[in-house]
């Protein structure tokens, strides 16, 4: 039984061939991105938790059509959650004061340009689960799997997910394995890959 060169070179015990030829690569994973996080922030957990002070953007932009991602509020302060471009400046918190950020506070208002857009109805407390879905239309907020409707608009350019803490906040994200149920087609965020 003869095998095909490929099969030989590669998988032929004690040919020689193909030594480390195949490595298995682990899928990359939506966290917490420590190159695009402000100077006293601390990220731990696997990327999966902020604390100090600052902010930092997911490593991964949005690009499908339906995303999901949730926070939990492990300790109450100053934070603030939802989406910035790479231009935004994630050291200067609270966020919202620029173009480039879209922010709900943990006082429950909702700031984009140093403007605010609206306030939600339930102020997230410690122990809290705030879900967050974006459309690419708009964004939405729901606490402890309850929509507060009052969606986000506007919101333009390449975008990832920011987080930001102070006063002794601390957050834990979750991109997958979430606390609540997504709404009806959306998901977790996908990494974008590029073909070699």
């Amino acid at each position: 039984m003869a095998a095909c060169f490929c099969c030989f070179r590669c998988c032929w015990p004690g040919s020689g061939f193909g030594q480390g030829h195949i490595k298995l690569q682990e899928l990359p994973i939506v966290k917490l991105d420590t190159t695009h996080m402000g100077n006293d922030v601390v990220i731990v957990k696997s990327g999966k938790r902020i604390c100090g002070t600052g902010a930092a953007l997911a490593n991964a932009p949005i690009v499908q059509n339906k995303a999901y991602f949730e926070i939990k509020i492990q300790s109450s302060g100053v934070w603030g959650v939802g989406l910035a471009t790479r231009k935004c400046n994630i050291n200067v918190v609270p966020l919202g004061d620029t173009p480039d950020s879209w922010i709900l506070r943990h006082d429950g208002t909702l700031y984009h340009n140093n403007e605010e857009f609206g306030k939600v109805p339930q102020i997230a407390q410690e122990g809290d689960i705030v879900g967050i879905t974006y459309n690419h239309i708009e964004m939405n907020f729901y606490i402890n799997g309850d929509a507060v409707n009052v969606p986000f608009t506007g919101i333009r350019g390449t975008t990832y997910p920011v987080f930001y803490v102070d006063d002794g906040a601390v957050l834990d994200v979750q991109f997958e394995k979430f606390y609540h149920q997504p709404p009806e087609g959306y998901d977790s965020i996908m990494i974008e890959q590029s073909l070699l």
